[in-house]
């Protein structure tokens, strides 16, 4: 049993956001539906919190209303393996209303913030080489959606 989970508040969409991300990274999945009961806060029968794993970690989604919005200072980070995972998370999430931000960054249409980042970056601004790293994230700053083959040309790699 997990001790902590991310808890996400959403205006009354938080049973659609929580079957997007489910459809998105293998071993996720809804566990449960709360729906509001006759005291409330909801109506009746609407959901009003949704369990969730993403890449088996938990998280709740809350229909809360709209007295909260989301904001950059929080985001979910995927590690992509490969260019063609990037651009398939990238197309879903940024579908329906999301927006690209700059180096990886997106909002989902629901106003979640995402970092698609391929695994290959970490390593290449990771490491010892600190002129290395530079030129790769000097590249990296000029996208919106990162494409990994510049950034390997840019490592000299």
């Amino acid at each position: 049993m997990q001790k902590i989970s991310t808890f996400l508040w959403y205006d009354d969409r938080a049973e659609e956001a929580a079957a997007l991300y489910t459809s998105l990274l293998p071993d996720s999945r809804i566990t449960r539906v709360t729906r509001n009961g006759e005291a409330g806060p909801g109506a009746a029968g609407t959901v009003l919190t949704v369990e969730f794993e993403l890449a088996g970690r938990p998280y709740v989604a809350l229909n809360g209303g709209p007295q909260f919005t989301f904001t950059e200072a929080v985001s979910l980070q995927v590690e992509c393996d490969d260019q063609r995972e990037i651009d398939e998370l990238w197309a879903k999430l940024t579908a329906d209303g999301g927006e690209p931000g700059p180096c990886g960054w997106l909002k989902d249409r629901f106003g979640l913030s995402w970092q698609i980042t391929p695994r290959v970056l970490l390593d290449l601004i990771g490491g010892e080489d600190r002129a290395k790293a530079d030129r790769v994230v000097a590249t990296m700053l000029q996208m919106q959606k990162l494409d990994i083959q510049p950034l390997l040309d840019a490592a000299g790699d």
